[in-house]
């Protein structure tokens, strides 16, 4: 049974667990959507070449119509990966699709060599596996249809004798593509995750296990640049009195108090907005898609309340937040300039120490 469970988590999750596969699946779908977008116009060149290569030459012209289909199918594909998302579901489907083609093209040039095995075929059998990272069951069942295909179609056209000694490559070159296919995938999982760990490593704050400086301003950049995205709440805040409590009772209290407000802040947005440690005691909030100030008023009124209940500071002293708050409509650029506003209106609360955020006008 454990070894059963082992072959079907290679061909299910290419060896890894689940959930760790789910994880990187979105890395694979863009690392084949970019692979084979450059494929897929080497295909058009290749294709273009047979079909103007057919109409010069009698023989290769038993094959122009499939030529020319082909090389239309490759040409709207081909656009299609340069206007469909890299992590888009239809992408994938696309590239089984163009698997496919090339199968079928293996298997014309083999009808037109009767007399010889089936070399191209078995070719595509070893090679096409290893321009795919997915789930190995997909291009087992790809792999398993084609030859099958081209079995049944040599059997009606193929002398006996050629035709066993396909049935006999064929199978086994088939069971070799699959085998291929799961272990380059494996090791192609792995590297994902790797990289993905290495990446939260480096984005990742030790102390709070929020994003850090450098992970908080790529990510506000990158949402900014987007023109479509022109709505957002920046908050930047830090705890009242923070130095003080250093000196008092200590680093190492100080260090469990930022702690405790990242943990706080981890359950408090456990979604899709960005929240990070900018450094010291100081953190940043940016709410996405939402630019209505009388929200940002209920949720700094949300924060200051319910980071004093779930952080606990020494001797039963309360928790103070000072917040400054920006509103982004779309009109600045990068992060810095939304940072500079918001720092305004945070020394601008600290200044009256009543309040427990400010909000920055023009």
């Amino acid at each position: 049974m454990k070894i059963l469970r082992t072959i079907g988590r290679y061909f299910c999750y290419c060896g890894v667990e689940k959930d760790e596969y789910n994880t990187i699946k979105k890395d694979a779908y863009v690392s084949n959507f970019e692979v084979w977008r450059i494929l897929h116009i080497l295909m058009d060149i290749a294709f273009g070449a047979l079909f103007i290569s057919s109409l010069l030459n009698e023989f290769m012209g038993i094959n122009k119509y499939f030529y020319l289909g082909a090389l239309i199918y490759s040409l709207l594909a081909t656009i299609l990966f340069f206007v469909l998302k890299k992590d888009s579901l239809i992408g994938q489907f696309l590239i089984y699709l163009s698997i496919s083609v090339l199968f079928l093209f293996a298997c014309f040039i083999t009808s037109n060599k009767l007399n010889v095995p089936a070399i191209t075929f078995i070719a595509f059998l070893l090679i096409t596996p290893m321009f795919m990272v997915d789930k190995p069951y997909f291009m087992s069942i790809e792999l398993i249809v084609a030859s099958t295909v081209l079995l049944i179609w040599m059997y009606n056209v193929k002398d006996i004798n050629t035709w066993r000694i396909d049935l006999v490559n064929v199978i086994a070159f088939t069971f070799i593509g699959i085998f291929i296919h799961v272990m380059i995938n494996s090791f192609r999982v792995r590297q994902f995750l790797l990289i993905r760990k290495i990446k939260i490593q480096k984005d990742i704050d030790d102390l709070t296990g929020l994003k850090n400086k450098a992970a908080l301003t790529e990510d506000i950049n990158t949402f900014i640049r987007k023109k479509e995205n022109n709505k957002g709440l920046f908050f930047v805040l830090d705890i009242d009195y923070f130095k003080a409590f250093n000196d008092t009772y200590g680093h190492d209290v100080g260090d469990e108090i930022l702690k405790e407000l990242g943990k706080f802040f981890k359950e408090k947005f456990p979604g899709d907005d960005i929240v990070g440690r900018f450094g010291g005691d100081e953190f940043i909030i940016f709410i996405k898609d939402n630019n209505d100030i009388e929200f940002a008023r209920e949720l700094a009124e949300s924060i200051y309340n319910s980071a004093a209940e779930k952080v606990v500071l020494p001797d039963e002293k309360k928790l103070g937040l000072s917040m400054g708050i920006a509103i982004y409509s779309g009109a600045e650029k990068h992060y810095s300039e939304i940072f500079k506003k918001a720092d305004v209106a945070l020394y601008k609360t600290k200044a009256h120490r009543e309040v427990k955020y400010s909000i920055f006008e023009e």
